[in-house]
C-alpha cells in the first residue's frame, strides 16, 4: 500500500523498460513537483500490485493531475523516482512511459471520429507491408484480439468511430492504450459523460483487466462508484498524501474528511426555500431533432430537475430556452413575456445558461478570469465607450470571494485553474449577469466533493432569493437531494413530472431507461 514520506530524492537518469517479474507493477517514491516556490505535489508515494484497482481521490487542485502527468511522462518531477516492474523509469518522456507499460485514458476523449475503430486503435503504431502500405490483415487481427480481451470482440473494427456511443468510444481509447501491452492503466473521470449502461460495461472491462493482472488507477468524484469498482484508495490534499487504505476498512464520511481536511456535516447542504409564482413557462417546445413537444413550468424559488440518459434531449431543451438553438415549434415565456428564440432576447429577460462543456462552450479558456466573469454584462463598467478596469476588477474579486474561487490573480487565464474552480467561474458569470432564471447543465460534472457541496449550497441560496433554477443532472442522488420537482425525459419527450419526494433512484432509473412511469413500479 502507498504511504507518505518525509524527504525528497533526486530523479535518477537511467531507466530500463524491461519487466523483471517482480511483485509490484509500479512503485513511485517521494514524487514532487513545484512551479516557482510553490509545491503542487510533495513527497508522494504510490505502490501498486498486479490486479489492484486503486482509487486516486482528492479535491480539484489537490495534485491528482500532476501525479498522473508525472506517471505518463508529460511532466518531469523535481524529486522522486518511478519503477515499473522493478526497473527504474526515466521521468519526463511520454514515449518511455508508454513503452514501460503506463497507459492513460483522459476524461476528454481524443478519438478521430471519421476514422475506423481499427485506425483509431492503431494510430501512431501502424503495421505496414512497406513504405505507405498498411498491413490491414495484421492490424485487424491485432485490434480484434484486444477487443476480445476487453469482452467486446463482436465490434466491427471497420466501423467509423462517430457511429459509436460515448462508452464505446471510450473503449476504443482503452484498446489503444492496451496496444502497448500496458501494465498500469489510469482512468481519469471515466464515467463523467457515460449513460448507466455504458458505466456498467466500463466496470465490467475494468474487472476483466484487473483479473488479467493489470493494475488500475481510477480517478473519480463519485464515491459510490469508487466503492463499487475499487479495492483501495489514496487521498491527496494540497499536493500531499493525506491517507491511504483499503476501502473495506473505511466509510464515505472518513474519505471525504481526508479530502477536505475537516469534518463534513453535509454532503448535500439544504437551504430553506419556498417556490412562489410562475416564472418560466415552456409550451410544446420542439427542436430540429430533440426535444419533441416538451411542456413544463418552473416557479420562482424552485429547483426543477431534468433527469434522463445522455441523448434524451435535456441539453437540447436548455439550449432552446437560452436561445442558443432556434425552435422548430412551441414557445417559452418568462414573466409572461414571450421569447423570440434569440440568445440576446433570452439574456435580456434574465435567462443565463451554464453549459456542461466548460472547455468548449462554458468559458473562453485563453481569456482572463475577469474577462470571462464580466463580458456578458459590461454596462456597469463602461462610459462613453471606455471600460473602467478598476471597478471591473473589484466586482470580479467580490465574486471570487463569494464562491471561494482559488486563484492567484483575476488577470490569470481561466485555463490555468483547476476544473472545480473553472466551474465556479462559469457560475460566477451567470450571477454577474443578474439572471433570474438559471439553466444549469451538469454543473457538478468533474468537480470534487467539497466544490459540489458549495455549488449545492449556492443553488439553495439562489432559490431562497427567488431565482428559478432548471437543473440537468445524470447523478440521480443529487437530483433527489436538491430538487423540488423532477421531470424525466426519454427519447426527446417529457414523460413524467412529479414532486421530488415521489421519486426514488430506482424509479428515476427505470423511467430514464425504459420510459416506464408506472406508479406501482417495484422499488426493491
Amino acid at each position: 500500500m502507498p504511504d507518505s514520506a518525509e524527504s525528497h530524492r533526486s530523479t535518477e537518469p537511467e531507466a530500463s523498460e524491461q519487466s523483471t517479474g517482480v511483485a509490484d507493477s509500479l512503485i513511485a517514491e517521494n514524487l514532487g513537483k513545484r512551479y516557482g516556490r510553490h509545491w503542487v505535489l510533495r513527497s508522494a508515494n504510490l505502490r501498486l500490485r498486479p490486479g489492484q484497482v486503486l482509487a486516486l481521490l482528492g479535491e480539484n487542485g489537490a495534485g491528482k493531475s500532476t501525479l498522473v502527468k508525472i506517471l505518463s511522462g508529460a511532466v518531469r518531477p523535481d524529486s522522486g523516482t518511478i519503477q515499473i516492474a522493478g526497473q527504474r523509469l526515466v521521468a519526463g518522456s511520454p514515449e518511455r512511459a508508454r513503452r514501460a507499460g503506463i497507459a492513460i485514458v483522459y476524461q476528454e476523449l481524443s478519438v478521430c471520429p471519421d476514422l475506423s475503430i481499427e485506425d483509431n486503435v492503431m494510430l501512431g503504431q501502424e503495421k505496414t507491408l512497406g513504405p505507405g502500405l498498411l498491413d490491414r490483415r495484421r492490424q485487424g487481427e491485432c485490434v480484434r484480439e484486444i477487443l476480445e480481451r476487453l469482452g467486446h470482440g463482436d465490434l466491427d473494427v471497420s466501423k467509423p468511430v462517430r457511429t459509436l456511443s460515448i462508452g464505446q468510444q471510450q473503449l476504443v481509447e482503452i484498446a489503444r492504450a492496451l496496444l502497448g501491452k500496458a501494465r498500469v492503466l489510469v482512468l481519469d473521470e471515466p464515467t463523467s459523460s457515460l449513460a448507466a449502461d455504458d458505466v456498467k460495461r466500463l466496470f465490467s472491462t475494468v474487472r476483466v483487466l484487473a483479473g488479467q493482472g493489470m493494475s488500475v488507477i481510477y480517478i473519480s468524484h463519485f464515491l459510490e462508484e469508487i466503492r463499487e469498482i475499487c479495492d483501495s484508495y489514496l487521498v491527496l490534499r494540497d499536493g500531499e498524501v493525506a491517507g491511504t487504505g483499503e476501502l473495506g476498512d473505511t466509510c464515505e464520511t472518513e474519505i471525504v474528511e481526508l479530502m477536505v481536511g475537516r469534518k463534513v456535516d453535509e454532503l448535500f447542504p439544504q437551504v430553506e426555500h419556498t417556490p412562489q409564482g410562475l416564472l418560466l413557462d415552456v409550451q410544446q417546445l420542439s427542436g430540429r431533432v430533440d426535444p419533441r413537444s416538451v411542456s413544463f413550468q418552473v416557479r420562482r424559488g424552485e429547483i426543477f430537475g431534468l433527469a434522463g440518459l445522455i441523448g434524451a434531449g435535456r441539453t437540447e431543451t436548455l439550449r432552446l430556452i437560452a436561445g442558443l438553438d432556434r425552435p422548430r415549434s412551441g414557445y417559452c415565456t418568462i414573466n409572461q413575456k414571450r421569447l423570440t428564440g434569440h440568445s440576446r432576447d433570452s439574456m435580456t429577460h434574465g435567462i443565463a445558461m451554464v453549459s456542461e462543456d466548460r472547455k468548449l462552450e462554458g468559458l473562453a479558456q485563453t481569456l482572463s478570469i475577469q474577462d470571462n466573469l464580466t463580458l456578458s454584462r459590461l454596462k456597469p463598467y463602461s462610459r462613453w465607450g471606455w471600460l473602467n478596469d478598476t471597478r471591473r476588477r473589484r466586482a470580479t474579486e467580490d465574486r471570487l470571494r463569494q464562491l471561494d474561487i482559488k486563484t492567484r490573480d483575476p488577470a490569470q487565464s481561466v485555463a490555468s485553474l483547476s476544473g472545480g474552480n473553472q466551474q465556479k467561474v462559469a457560475l460566477a458569470r451567470v450571477l454577474h449577469q443578474e439572471a433570474i432564471c438559471l439553466l444549469l447543465d451538469e454543473p457538478t460534472r468533474g468537480v470534487d466533493v467539497a466544490t459540489k457541496a458549495q455549488i449545492y449550497r449556492l443553488m439553495g441560496e439562489l432559490a431562497a432569493e427567488g431565482h428559478a433554477i432548471l437543473f440537468v443532472s445524470s447523478y440521480f442522488r443529487e437530483l433527489l437531494a436538491l430538487c423540488d420537482t423532477i421531470g424525466v425525459m426519454f427519447r426527446g419527450r417529457m414523460i413524467d413530472i412529479r414532486p421530488a419526494e415521489r421519486w426514488t433512484e430506482h424509479r428515476l432509473l427505470i423511467a430514464s431507461m425504459s420510459g416506464q412511469v408506472d406508479e406501482d413500479v417495484d422499488d426493491t
